[in-house]
Parts: structure tokens; sequence; C-alpha cells
């Protein structure tokens, strides 16, 4: 259900609102707008009688919601979402770019890589510290070590960093050292993480599953939004099928209904979509015709020698001409690269 204020309603005319929703044992999402407030109920609506927040003043309509997504519905959020971070903003005429290696080998390797990537206009670097691998004996990461490099880096640097969350128990420590939490496809879906990324100040990253569909994945999305974090980012990073050409299946496709249904800003990994550095170039590219707002890339400074996912990280100067490649596509599609 959607409260649509009148376009003069005054603040405390909107509180009066948002205190009626909490007696009803509902919760309330404001969201303003440019033009008038809205105001999201979630909650067991069946159990109550929305009609009676009509007779509020201020109030102005009130539309059912249809998808079972409400907070990452267009149908309760028309305007595209803009998530603004101290380094950069992720939305609408922005092109995004967040780079760097799978993990956090040594802090060299990670000084060196935020240093290039600043000295090329790129704000966000990613790197885990903690790597969910399909071995248990393949390197899984420094852990609080990687996280410690990682925020030494930020501090020297300026850099935003994108890490990933596995597990409850390394949140605060994870949301100290980041500026965006990645949840990894494998993690879509586990409901106590998403509940505790939703307390979160700080955005959140969510990779699509495995074998998610559309709606699985604004599902998702919505978990971690009931909690109150509303500045999600959804990531694309390919699909299990039958085709053995590339790592994952890139669906491209999936960006412009996502568009359609959801405000969220959404972002494509073309490294893990190929697990090829040959094809991340032209993936990239088509990610950014497709209307996707970013990329989520590996580069590495030797990536022969990465502990994990060399194949798939481009190298410095490989980096560097796609860079070139893409501000020369974004400028007639009208998008800035950032």
């Amino acid at each position: 259900m959607l409260v649509v204020m009148h376009s003069h309603a005054t603040p405390q005319q909107i509180e009066q609102v948002l205190a009626a929703i909490r007696r009803m044992n509902l919760t309330p999402h404001p969201l303003p707008g440019a033009l008038r407030t809205a105001i999201g109920i979630t909650g067991n609506l069946s159990a109550v009688d929305p009609r009676s927040l009509e007779v509020l003043p201020g109030v102005f309509e009130l539309i059912r919601v249809t998808k079972p997504y409400k907070l990452a519905s267009r149908e309760m959020h028309e305007a595209d979402t803009y998530v603004r971070m101290p380094q950069t903003t992720i939305g609408p005429g922005t092109f995004t770019l967040i780079a760097g290696p799978c993990s956090v080998e040594n802090e060299d390797m990670i000084l060196r890589t935020a240093d290039f990537l600043r000295a090329h206009g790129v704000h966000l670097m990613r790197a885990g510290a903690f790597k969910p691998r399909s071995s248990p004996y393949a390197f899984q990461g420094l852990g609080q070590e990687g996280l410690d490099i990682l925020a030494r880096v930020r501090q020297r640097t300026g850099i935003g960093i994108v890490t990933e969350l596995m597990d409850t128990d390394n949140a605060d420590a994870v949301e100290q050292a980041a500026d965006i939490i990645q949840i990894g496809t494998r993690n879509m879906q586990n409901f106590s993480l998403l509940r505790r990324v939703s307390r979160s100040t700080k955005p959140v990253l969510l990779k699509r599953g495995l074998a998610a569909t559309l709606e699985e994945w604004l599902m998702a999305a919505e978990y971690v939004m009931a909690g109150g974090n509303y500045n999600v980012v959804l990531c694309e990073r390919g699909v299990r099928t039958f085709s053995d050409h590339s790592r994952n299946t890139l669906d491209l496709s999936v960006i412009p209904p996502a568009k359609h249904v959801s405000h969220l800003p959404i972002l494509v990994d073309p490294s893990h979509g190929t697990g090829k550095r040959d094809y991340v170039p032209a993936m990239a590219l088509a990610s950014l015709a497709a209307g996707a707002d970013g990329l989520l890339i590996e580069i590495h400074p030797e990536p022969d020698r990465a502990l994990s996912d060399g194949a798939q990280s481009l190298n410095f100067e490989a980096f560097t001409c796609l860079l070139e490649a893409l501000r020369r596509l974004a400028e007639p599609l009208g998008k800035t690269i950032n």
C-alpha cells in the first residue's frame, strides 16, 4: 500500500500519518519526492483497514501495490534511485566503475591498484577479504588482516571500498572497512545476512543468485529495504545454464525488465559473467549499451600471478583500453563515466 500525500502537506501531517500506520502494527517507509511525499506501508495489511488513513489531513490518495516486492517496485517509488557515497554517486546519467582484484593478497598490491584507479578517475575499488570458494582448499582470503589493509589504503588514497560480507559474525568489521557491502551470489537468499545488512548505514551491492529469477532477486532486495536500508544496488553476474563456452551465462537481457519494474540501479559483473578476460571488454561495452548503471570488474597488476580468478582479470593496460572505449560509447548514450 502507498499513501500519497498532498503536495502542500505539512511535516506535522506527514508525521500524523506515520504515527497512525505504526499504531496499526505496520511499518511506514517515507519516500520524499520532488513534488510530494509518499509513504509506503509494509506488513500484514489484511489485518487492518487502511482506508482509515484516507481521512487524515494531508492525504491525497491510497494506492495498492500489486508487486510482491513493494519497496523495490516502481509502483511505490517511480523515480530512479540514486545511491550516494562520499566518493561518487550510482544512478541515472552515470556509469560507475568498481574495479580491483578478486581478493586482497597483500598491502602493496592493493595500494598499487588503488593509486592506478584514482589516477584514471575511478573512485571505487573492489577486493575481497573473505572469499567464498567452491573448493575448501583454495585461497579463502586474508580475513581481518585483509580488512585492515583495505582500511589503511582507503585512508591513504581516499578510494571507496567494496568488499564482500559472507556471514553475520563479521558484519561489524566489514561495515567499518567498506563503503559498499557486497552480498555475493551464494548468499543472495541468506535471509539472516540480508536482515543484518538491512540495519546497516552502508549501501548494499546485491549480486544475483546462480539460478535466481528477476522476482527472486528483487525479493532479496526487499529484505534489505524492509529493514530500513534503501540504498541497494543490484548486480547481474551471470546465471548457471547448459552453456559451456563461458564460466556463466551473462544475462544482459535482464537489465531492461529490471529497469521497468524496479527503481534500483543495476551494475554488471562481466568478469564472473564470462570467466575469461578476453571476453570481458565486449560484455562490458554491451552492458553500457543495454542500460546498466555501471560495472563491477576484476583487474590485477599481474593477473597470471593472482591468487584467485586471474583468468578473468584484466591487467592495467587492458583496463585502460577498456576505459577509453567506455568513454567513447558513453557520450552518445548520455552517460558520464565515474
